[in-house]
């Protein structure tokens, strides 16, 4: 049985063996209680502006940003955190493909956006597929782990394979199978272009279906649209499949039936076990004409200089960046984010200057990094873990802060990968302070852990905790109000409606916010560095 103390003697006793330091828990409390909701609330409406244009990486929104971050964590006396500078350079390409597009299959065009979004990851103006035979791969998975190979035995060179979002254990809800009904790295839209490009497949369609994805389509419409960001490389990733892309439902089953197979039997089989089938005489058709623009965006990064152990950090992370503008769009053209993810940023700037209301800087080093592309991939996270400013040997944790609590207060607190870390106790700790206690993702099919910058960090073996909101409401009357303020949430996800609206409750941001905080001292002070739990696939290397 695990025993939890409260933070403020856990604190105490931490201060009471470092001599030289002369925080006191009031200290502590009083950089807590300076977090505010009126103060969140100011950065996301400049963030979240018309004027900073959805943020896009390389884009005039993206200057506003870096712009507006240096001089809040210069006003708090932060130092840069790259020398001497508060950049990272990020080295992007961005592809638009050209909307004047047909996907031919089975002797009927299908029409982008609304049938179909394809594209290609390939650095070149023109790639296409012409007469490419359909294969059906299931979920396109090679897991030796599971003893799992939809490939096994086929050779899908010149061919395109189609396949199911999310992974096995989603539709079974096995638990033994991969991990039930939390989705893996395996049923990642990214891992299936990668795999299907390591097997040598021409082309890549993924099936979209709005309850394996955890979105709709209008998601993957306006995601996967427009402007597509990757990273520049000497191979132009010709590595890649020439073409990459998504159907709905409806062209899925539609297409099936043109080759004498029933989607709903073949899905049920995909399940059992590594599974594939050709589509009969069905091929596919598609030229892809792209726009090629080579540019740098930016990393943002400040520090503040730990007392004892400068060298040693505890990195506080969120993306600055959302989808920018679609100027071919009618109506609304802008993408604001505002709740993803101008919340997680202006969070970085709140626990920032609360640590500057200690009379003395934390023992070890409090670091605020605010990546780019995130939306296009966890592009800026993928390049700091790839060129890291801070080694990983002197990186003790990393706190992620994703789309913050807009649904008012909560008796607990979710915790996306629970489980995976000693991050759970020290999260714990401190969530029993507040009154709450800690919760598992209660999305788990979604594979959060997988989809923010914190899983960069996993990867590079530091323990990253991904957390907030709940789902147990503070009161009847917060519970109302979560009821209809998640449908406009859920409804305004990757969509111009991400807009600061003054009907927010941020009373649990705020909870939030203040909970990353006294984590993060009490890293910062305690003599052990957290470590991964054994039965983690993160570990320190």
């Amino acid at each position: 049985m695990k025993r939890y103390f409260s933070l403020t003697l856990i604190t105490a006793a931490v201060l009471a063996g470092c001599a030289t330091t002369s925080i006191t828990s009031d200290d502590v409390t009083k950089g807590y209680n300076s977090i505010q909701a009126d103060e969140i609330a100011k950065h996301v409406k400049v963030l979240a502006s018309d004027e900073f244009g959805g943020r896009a990486p390389s884009s005039p929104g993206e200057k506003l940003t870096l712009d507006y971050l240096t001089a809040q964590f210069k006003a708090l006396g932060l130092k840069p955190g790259n020398g001497n500078s508060f950049l990272q350079e990020v080295p992007l390409v961005s592809l638009e493909a050209d909307s004047d597009m047909v996907l031919k299959i089975g002797g009927k065009n299908y029409q982008y956006k609304t049938d179909m979004v394809m594209g290609s990851s390939r650095i070149s103006e023109n790639q296409a597929i012409e007469n490419s035979e359909l294969v059906f791969v299931g979920y396109g998975v090679n897991a030796p782990e599971y003893n799992w190979n939809d490939y096994e035995g086929l050779d899908v060179k010149g061919k395109t394979v189609v396949m199911l979002v999310n992974d096995p254990g989603f539709a079974t809800k096995n638990p033994d199978l991969f991990t039930g009904d939390a989705m893996t790295y395996y049923g990642r839209w990214t891992y299936k272009y990668e795999e299907a490009s390591r097997q040598g497949a021409a082309g890549a369609i993924i099936i979209h279906e709005t309850a394996p994805a955890s979105y709709p389509w209008s998601v993957v419409e306006n995601s996967w649209s427009g402007e597509q960001f990757g990273f520049q490389k000497e191979n132009n990733n010709m590595d890649r499949v020439a073409v990459e892309g998504w159907v709905t439902t409806d062209v899925a089953k539609e297409l099936f039936n043109k080759a004498g197979l029933d989607f709903d039997t073949l899905k049920a089989n995909a399940a059992k076990g590594a599974y594939h089938v050709d589509m009969g005489d069905l091929t596919a058709s598609i030229k892809i004409k792209n726009t090629i623009k080579k540019s740098i965006s930016y990393n943002f990064i400040a520090t503040l200089p730990g007392s004892e152990k400068p060298d040693e950090h505890v990195i506080y992370s969120a993306h600055w960046d959302h989808l920018g503008t679609d100027k071919n769009r009618k109506g609304d053209q802008i993408f604001n984010g505002a709740h993803d993810n101008a919340t997680g940023t202006a969070g970085l700037i709140e626990v920032a200057e609360a640590f500057t209301k200690l009379p003395k800087h934390p023992s070890r080093s409090m670091t605020f990094l605010a990546v780019t592309a995130e939306e296009q991939g966890l592009l800026g996270s993928k390049y700091y873990a790839a060129n890291p400013v801070i080694a990983a040997n002197k990186t003790v944790a990393n706190i992620n802060m994703d789309s913050l609590n807009l649904l008012g207060k909560v008796k607990d607190i979710s915790v996306v990968g629970i489980g995976k870390s000693q991050m759970d106790d020290l999260l714990t700790t401190v969530a029993l302070e507040q009154g709450r206690t800690i919760s598992g993702d209660p999305n788990p099919s979604s594979g959060g852990y997988y989809r923010s910058d914190h899983f960069a960090f996993a990867n590079m073996g530091i323990p990253a905790m991904y957390a907030g909101g709940g789902t147990q409401a503070f009161d009847e009357e917060t519970a109302n109000y979560r009821k209809r303020m998640s449908l406009v949430l859920r409804g305004c996800y990757h969509q111009p409606c991400d807009r600061y609206r003054d009907e927010w409750d941020l009373s649990g941001a705020v909870q939030d916010l203040q909970l990353f905080y006294k984590v993060g001292f009490n890293i910062s002070e305690q003599e052990q560095w957290p470590t991964w739990n054994t039965n983690s696939e993160f570990q320190r290397k």
